[in-house]
């Protein structure tokens, strides 16, 4: 099984359409089971797809897409939760794509903040998918900060994994804002939990940094960091854990990071 986790940062890149062509590509190369996408924007006065449809034509997920489907990979489905106004004039959220059969969607707030318009409301994705006749949760979650005293993160995990069960295989994969060398914060408040940092479990690693130096939300960082994770609530076989678009392993079209691992199930 192949999981992939991004923030997107989109439509703040340069390049943008070119970036989204190049992520296309790997992924029809790869032929990724999952992949969980942070910062997937659309503007507020776009065209939706339809009628009743949330997802406007120009929102960054459904265009990768259609250049999957443009590559002959019909597999794959998009799927998308609203979380707040960026920009003034976008749309953010956070996406999943997948290849295997959906059985429940649901979306999760994870902040008290319900006011759209305000940039520290937080939505997680979760989708209860069907692989290969074994049912699993996978989510996409890109979660605020740890210092932040009206919406501090560790509210924010608290819920997160309220909403999980124990019962099934999860993945909880995205931008989860907390360095994984600080103790005592989101990182280790989740591994605390029982979950399990894939990273770690892995048999053949790289560094896993996913942040390089100043970002938008880390502006005063001067540092590299790993802010970006794929979590599981089993021990398991996971034969490695990469990071790709770094400029080394595939080029970069974020200003994260992706993290990809591979488990046998």
């Amino acid at each position: 099984m192949k999981l992939l986790t991004l923030n997107a940062h989109s439509w703040q890149e340069d390049n943008q359409q070119q970036k989204i062509v190049t992520f296309a590509n790997v992924i029809a190369e790869q032929q990724y089971d999952v992949i969980a996408l942070q910062e997937v924007s659309q503007l507020i006065h776009s065209t939706p797809l339809g009628e009743n449809s949330t997802i406007h034509q120009d929102n960054y997920g459904y265009l990768l897409l259609n250049e999957l489907r443009a590559l002959g990979c019909h597999d794959y489905q998009f799927y998308w939760a609203f979380a707040h106004i960026g920009y003034d004039i976008f749309e953010e959220g956070v996406a999943i794509l997948s290849k295997h059969p959906v059985i429940n969607q649901e979306m999760i707030t994870l902040t008290k903040q319900v006011n759209s318009d305000s940039w520290k409301r937080r939505m997680a994705l979760k989708l209860t998918l069907s692989y290969h006749e074994i049912v699993i949760d996978v989510y996409s979650c890109h979660l605020g900060f740890w210092e932040d005293t009206e919406e501090p993160s560790r509210l924010q995990i608290k819920q997160l994994l309220t909403s999980t069960t124990s019962e099934r295989l999860t993945f909880l994969l995205g931008d989860f804002n907390s360095e994984a060398s600080k103790t005592n914060q989101g990182y280790s408040m989740i591994k605390k939990q029982g979950w399990f940092d894939t990273f770690l479990l892995a048999n053949k690693k790289d560094q896993g940094i996913t942040v390089p130096g100043a970002i938008a939300g880390w502006s005063q960082n001067h540092t590299d960091k790993r802010i970006d994770y794929i979590f599981t609530n089993q021990k398991l076989d996971v034969s490695q854990s990469q990071t790709i678009f770094n400029g080394i392993n595939k080029p970069i079209i974020s200003d994260h990071f992706g993290v990809v691992v591979e488990i046998n199930l």
